[in-house]
Parts: C-alpha cells; sequence; structure tokens
C-alpha cells in the first residue's frame, strides 16, 4: 500500500507539470497555424486528455468489464463539466464563444442522449436487459464522424476567430514537441494515478461500480481538470472550455462507440438513471449558463460544485 501511495504523489506532479507544458504547447501551436485555440482545444487537446479513459476502455473490453467502460465514460463526462468547469469558473469567469454555444455544445447535447437511448432497451423497447451492441457503437461512431466533419469545415473556412498577432511561446517545432511530451505525461500520470488509486480502493473494499464511477473516472478526467485550471489560471479560456466539451464528444464517440464497434456488445448494463440524468443535466446547464451571457460565472461554477457534491454523496451513500 505504500508504494501505491508513492506512486499516487508521483503520478499527481507528473500530472501538473505536463499539464502546464501542454497548454503553454497547444497554445504556441495554434499561433504557429494561425488557427483558433478552440479549434486546438477541441482536436489535440480534447483527444489528448481523452487518451486515459481511450486506454481504460480498451483494456476493459479485452477483460470483459464492460460496466467499467460505462462508468468511466459516465463518470468522466459528470466531472468534466461539474468538477473542472465548476472548479475552472470558480477561479475566473470562462468567456464562451458564440460558434462554441450555437454549435459545438448543441452537439455535446445531441450526442449525449444519442447515448443515453441507445442504452436503454428496457425502458424505450421493453427488453428483457440493456445492451450496447455492436451496431449501436456504428451509429455513435458515425455521429462522431459528423462531428469531424464540422471542424475540417472550420478548420478551412477558418470561421471560429481571425489569427492574432499573438508571439507563440515557442517556435513550430518546439511547439510539436511539447504537445507530444505534454500529452505523454498526462497519459503516464494519470495511468499511475489511476491504478495506485484502484489498488488502494481494492485493499479498502471499494466495490468495482463505486471504482469505475469515482476513482477511474476521476483519474481519468485529471488530464483535463489540470489541464482546463492551468489553461484558466493562465488566460487561456478557450483552451479550457473547449477541452472539456471536446473531452466529452470524444468520450462518447470513440471512448465508447469505437470499442463497442470492434468488439462487439457490452451486455446486461447495470446502471443508475440517476447517472444517466446527472451527465445530461451537466450537459444541458452548461449550455444554458453560456447560452445567457456567453461566459460561465463564478456564481454558475459554483453552482456545477454544489450539483457535484450532491451527485457523488448519492453515489457513495448508494
Amino acid at each position: 500500500m505504500l508504494v501505491s501511495i508513492i506512486l499516487l504523489v508521483i503520478g499527481f506532479v507528473v500530472l501538473v507539470k505536463g499539464a502546464d507544458l501542454f497548454v503553454d504547447a497547444a497554445s504556441s501551436l495554434a499561433e504557429n497555424f494561425h488557427l483558433s485555440k478552440m479549434l486546438i482545444a477541441l482536436t489535440i487537446v480534447a483527444f489528448g486528455t481523452s487518451a486515459p479513459e481511450f486506454a481504460v476502455s480498451i483494456k476493459s473490453m479485452v477483460s470483459g468489464s464492460g460496466d467499467i467502460v460505462l462508468g468511466n465514460v459516465i463518470g468522466s463526462n459528470i466531472l468534466n463539466i461539474l468538477l473542472i468547469l465548476g472548479i475552472a469558473g470558480s477561479i475566473h469567469f470562462l468567456k464562451v464563444k458564440n460558434a462554441t454555444v450555437k454549435k459545438e455544445l448543441p452537439i455535446t447535447i445531441l450526442i449525449t442522449t444519442l447515448f443515453i437511448v441507445l442504452i436503454n432497451d428496457k425502458l424505450l423497447s421493453g427488453a428483457k436487459s440493456n445492451i450496447l451492441s455492436r451496431s449501436d457503437g456504428i451509429v455513435i461512431l458515425l455521429f462522431f464522424l459528423i462531428f469531424i466533419y464540422y471542424l475540417f469545415t472550420v478548420m478551412k473556412n477558418k470561421v471560429e476567430e481571425e489569427s492574432t498577432d499573438e508571439k507563440p511561446k515557442y517556435g513550430l517545432i518546439k511547439s510539436v514537441l511539447f504537445t507530444i511530451v505534454g500529452i505523454v505525461c498526462l497519459v503516464l500520470g494519470s495511468n499511475a494515478v489511476v491504478d495506485s488509486a484502484s489498488s488502494i480502493a481494492k485493499i479498502l473494499g471499494v466495490s468495482e461500480r463505486l471504482i469505475s464511477l469515482t476513482i477511474i473516472a476521476l483519474g481519468t478526467s485529471l488530464p483535463e481538470l489540470v489541464t482546463s485550471v492551468v489553461a484558466t489560471k493562465k488566460g487561456e479560456y478557450d483552451i479550457a472550455i473547449g477541452n472539456v466539451v471536446g473531452s466529452n464528444i470524444f468520450n462518447i464517440g470513440i471512448v465508447i462507440g469505437m470499442p463497442v464497434a470492434i468488439f462487439g456488445n457490452i451486455s446486461h448494463i447495470s446502471f443508475s438513471y440517476i447517472d444517466l440524468f446527472a451527465m445530461l443535466l451537466s450537459a444541458v446547464l452548461l449550455f444554458l449558463f453560456s447560452f445567457k451571457d456567453y461566459k460561465i460565472s463564478k456564481k454558475e461554477g459554483i453552482i456545477f460544485l454544489i450539483i457535484f457534491v450532491i451527485y457523488y454523496s448519492y453515489v457513495i451513500m448508494g
């Protein structure tokens, strides 16, 4: 157990240092290529910070632990908005771009709703059990491809924002190199945290569902958490918001859609409707808060944190 605690601390240190480098490198990358920082956040940053969830998902599908895949994604998507944007918004209000409110956030709500509909066979079609089939995974992937097409359209037309005259902190080669190094540090750090925390939890007799919704979900969301908090402190609000929005879409589209499409069904799914409600509610609240005045205020950040505490109190006590 002592070794697990030491690895836990080392993992956190690697995470923080990796996120600090990653944010600066991603920002420099956008400036070097004259692209929107939001676009970089929705793609490279979101994919990079979702890498731990994807690794856990593949590992769990191979070992036949489908509930961990679902618990990981549901928990991560809730954490990304309620905890991460709650903390970031409490530090400083977050500006939300017009295109994010009108396009990316509705896409987030739609793909979240699609996922909830696809896993509710018992409720919606009277089936004996809930199954996420290979065809469901393909449907999710196809919807995700629409999001990718949208991103390529944005990149081609540069409708997100005009390029700025900001001087990048790093040159092109260093930006690419440090982005890769930052992603590697985030993945290694989060893996160390998840493995050590899971080992400690199992020694203490914690259930698999609770581990997947809390320790694994929190552990795999640490890259998003640390990256968004660091980005907020540096004034990179586009990266803070885009990281979370993009990660939630990637989590459903790639972390669940791709493994299910490749490896087949997740059968006899067990979940709480409260978990699904919390996931959809968090996405809808993010849209409503952003739509009102195109920002997440400190007050709204605190509301996110209060809902997070209420939800996870239920999860732990339940």
